[in-house]
């Protein structure tokens, strides 16, 4: 049972699918394991469960100049001053489950990074809001002007 997220291209390259213009060859990452924190009893201590996912986004052959300044940009904080990305996942007690994890962990955070930036419009305040706005500030002021104590002339 494979994964969602992996094609498979020509003999025996296998990709991640980033989006539907964008795969990164499995080639190009990298998994380390290491104990991973918090309870879990005897099996704990001596099993390797964490695993962090490292991607070079600056030495990749499937992103271009600008998604790679996207990329560390947008995900800068995991982001090491060499460009490497860095994903980790201690969420389950297997390893093979915290790899998954770290896949699609990685696979989101690409995606969120790729996504397009959409400029705002600017668009003036609409002459009912400016109207409402100064509604209430008169009747807010006849509110405060009602309160006073009236002059001794009868005033307020």
């Amino acid at each position: 049972m494979g994964l969602p997220h992996l094609a498979c291209r020509g003999t025996f390259s296998v990709m991640l699918r980033i989006t539907d213009s964008i795969s990164i060859p499995y080639e190009e990452i990298r998994f380390i394991t290491s104990r991973s924190s918090g309870p879990g009893g005897q099996h704990v201590n001596t099993a390797d469960t964490r695993v962090t996912l490292f991607f070079n986004v600056e030495k990749s052959s499937s992103l271009t100049q600008l998604q790679k300044v996207a990329v560390t940009g947008k995900l800068r904080r995991r982001v090491d001053k060499r460009g490497v990305l860095r994903v980790t996942s201690q969420k389950f007690r297997s390893q093979k489950s915290n790899k998954d994890s770290a896949i699609e962990r990685f696979i989101e955070l690409m995606q969120w990074a790729l996504k397009p930036v959409i400029p705002r419009r600017k668009t003036a305040v609409p002459r009912s809001s400016k109207r409402r706005r100064l509604e209430r500030k008169k009747q807010t002021s006849q509110r405060k002007i009602t309160r006073k104590k009236p002059n001794t002339n009868g005033e307020y």
